[in-house]
């Protein structure tokens, strides 16, 4: 298969390389040093789970060099999407499935609007990566989890492209994981995800710290519970012992576990913060679910929405 990613940062960076180093063909949308080193040197991987590598890919700023692949993939971060789904169209033909990867569960419904709800497939991933210079990314963890699936009509089986999808990412070592209906991992993650990087970037710490405190542990647990009522009253199957699920998941966190939207603000960047906390606000304010911690956190990081106040 060709795959072309629309974002060659820490994630589709990493997912890229993978597959390019198990042969698969593999192109970027990338910008600046980052592209050009990609272009001249290809992609590094820093990594004590699957070995340090460099892996040859195609680099291009403009999508319509690359034009109409098999799988395109959208892995920025969900506040580039007004310049980052466009370039999508070039990318898509006839065949082509386009699978984000995207925080939050607004991506799909953006996604389909743009290249229609026919291409487009959903996604979650669970991995700690980071660029650490042009053209150079590490992975700090050892997950590479892709969970994928369709995301529109009734499904009764894990359909045929997702399958196909499935195989060549587990050929290049990457734990992907096919599944019916791909709105249900979504929100599942939301759940976790939206409440804990709300706590600790709220609080400008690790979990480590946080989870040792009573007080805010039950702020975070408390979130969670709020996350999953939003979801339920969407029509998302969440299990009934989520919170004791994700209580279980925290306890084994190493402490100095950080949120990428904790990593962007001690960075002074740009926070995902309208994707994860406001669309759960949002969410639960049109049907009717109270979601007062999630907003209280939310009011209190979104004035970081474009990076650090008053610069």
């Amino acid at each position: 298969m060709h795959f072309a990613f629309v974002g060659a940062g820490a994630v589709g960076g990493y997912y890229g390389a993978m597959l390019a180093r198990a042969g698969s063909r593999v192109s970027f949308i990338a910008r600046g040093a980052h592209r050009d080193a990609i272009a001249s040197k290809g992609i590094t991987v820093l990594s004590e789970a699957v070995g340090d590598f460099t892996a040859n890919a195609a680099a291009e700023t403009d999508p319509a060099r690359i034009g109409p692949v098999d799988v395109a993939i959208l892995a920025t971060k969900t506040y580039d999407n007004p310049t980052a789904i466009p370039l999508l169209r070039p990318l898509v033909g006839p065949a082509t499935t386009v699978l984000t990867l995207q925080n939050g569960v607004e991506s799909v419904e953006e996604v389909s609007a743009v290249v229609g709800e026919a291409a487009t497939i959903g996604g979650s991933t669970y991995i700690a990566t980071a660029i650490e210079g042009p053209g150079v990314i590490r992975q700090t963890g050892s997950h590479r989890r892709i969970v994928l699936g369709e995301c529109h009509g009734t499904m009764k089986a894990v359909s045929d492209r997702v399958s196909r999808i499935e195989a060549e990412m587990k050929a290049a070592d990457i734990h992907a994981e096919a599944v019916v209906d791909a709105r249900e991992a979504i929100w599942e993650k939301f759940t976790y995800l939206a409440p804990f990087a709300a706590v600790t970037g709220a609080a400008r710490l690790p979990i480590g710290p946080l989870w040792a405190d009573p007080d805010a542990r039950e702020v975070f647990l408390a979130a969670v519970e709020e996350v999953a009522a939003v979801a339920r009253a969407h029509g998302i199957a969440i299990p009934a012992d989520r919170r004791q699920r994700v209580e279980a998941y925290a306890n084994k966190l190493p402490p100095s576990t950080r949120s990428s939207l904790l990593i962007d603000l001690q960075h002074c960047k740009r926070i995902e913060v309208e994707a994860l906390q406001g669309s759960v606000v949002r969410r639960g304010r049109n049907v009717g679910v109270p979601t007062p911690i999630m907003a209280a956190l939310y009011a209190v990081l979104k004035p970081y929405v474009n990076g650090p106040i008053g610069q």
